[in-house]
């Protein structure tokens, strides 16, 4: 009998088959080599990403050179008040010196003719006798000119000594802090003994009157 191949087997086995998508793989690869080789063609052609420079090396930061200016020390209890002569408000030149051997209230303030410095002024004159009593010196600094200490003087009737400290040297050297993130000038009141060394710094910008009493309390034991 002879044998007549199945229908089943006239067609072709799918395990057979020729690996088309293995083909189709290797022959993409190859195409997409080949472009990356071929030189652009858009019209971004010939330009190329910048290159990576490496980072500048931070500059060394060097420490400022000393300052030539002179460095003000700051005057506090228990030291020794530094000496300095400046005009009255008669003109005349008058030396912290001139006062040892004697208690001395040196207040700094503002400026002449200001609410509240003229508050303080009265203030000291109004107790003036006692501050006598306690043998000491009234003294206020500020940096008017002396023609105008002679008028706020002569105008409140004020029995104490004031001194022109233009351009704020003094005020500097004895280191009264300012107020107002720097704008006002500050308001400070030092107590001095019989040996010019400082035993009270009372520091008040908006109670003017309080540096009497500060200072009075301190004489008393002094």
């Amino acid at each position: 009998m002879a044998f007549t191949p199945s229908t089943a087997c006239s067609k072709p086995s799918l395990l057979l088959a020729p690996r088309a998508s293995s083909s189709y793989s290797r022959g993409s690869r190859v195409k997409a080599q080949a472009l990356l080789r071929t030189p652009s063609t858009s019209a971004f052609r010939g330009l190329r990403a910048p290159a990576a420079t490496p980072a500048a090396p931070s500059p060394l930061r060097r420490r400022p050179a000393a300052s030539t200016s002179i460095v003000c020390g700051k005057v506090s209890k228990g030291s020794v008040a530094p000496n300095f002569t400046l005009k009255d408000q008669d003109g005349k030149a008058v030396s912290l010196s001139k006062f040892k051997g004697r208690p001395v209230v040196v207040y700094f303030y503002p400026a002449d003719e200001t609410p509240g410095c003229t508050k303080q002024a009265c203030a000291f004159r109004d107790a003036y006798e006692k501050f006598k009593k306690a043998g000491a010196e009234v003294v206020g600094i500020s940096g008017d000119d002396p023609a105008s200490h002679r008028a706020f003087a002569q105008k409140y009737r004020l029995p104490f000594t004031l001194l022109s400290d233009e351009g704020n040297r003094v005020r500097k050297e004895w280191g009264v802090p300012a107020d107002l993130f720097g704008t006002l000038p500050g308001r400070q009141t030092y107590v001095l003994d019989k040996k010019g060394v400082v035993q009270y710094v009372y520091n008040n910008q908006f109670q003017p009157e309080k540096h009497i009493a500060e200072t009075l309390k301190i004489l008393q034991g002094i």
